[in-house]
């Protein structure tokens, strides 16, 4: 079944994760890090976190990845904050996007957690 924005199969999903790593580097994001969530969620196959510099920079480049999204023929994804811009959640389906001002992406620390280890399964509570 595809995802909410159209993207589908693992051709599809390479070509959405280049288009957005394209996009937030274009757009002069700072401190892009991607994730690879697959099998540790079903929310998706990647995270990507990245900083804009102000508000204006937040929203400058969410507003460059929707486009570069709906360009690429990947669909409308869903966008949450970009009124306040202090972090904005772009969800493509597949990919996660977060773009943050710095010192809201430090109170939050997403990358910390995804990227922490896996637990084995058979650990004792």
């Amino acid at each position: 079944m595809p995802s909410p924005a159209g993207i589908s199969g693992n051709d599809a999903v390479s070509r959405a994760i280049n288009t957005v790593l394209a996009s937030l580097e274009d757009s002069k994001a700072e401190n892009i890090v991607s994730i690879d969530i697959q099998g540790k969620s079903s929310l998706g196959d990647y995270m990507v976190v990245a900083s804009g510099r102000s508000h204006r920079h937040v929203s400058a480049v969410a507003d460059h990845l929707l486009k570069a999204l709906k360009d690429a023929g990947l669909g409308m994804a869903r966008v949450e904050g970009l009124a306040s811009a202090d972090w904005v959640l772009i969800d493509s389906g597949d990919i996660i996007v977060h773009v943050f001002r710095p010192e809201v992406r430090e109170f939050y620390n997403l990358e910390k957690m995804w990227l922490a280890p896996d637990l084995e399964e058979e650990t004792l509570h």
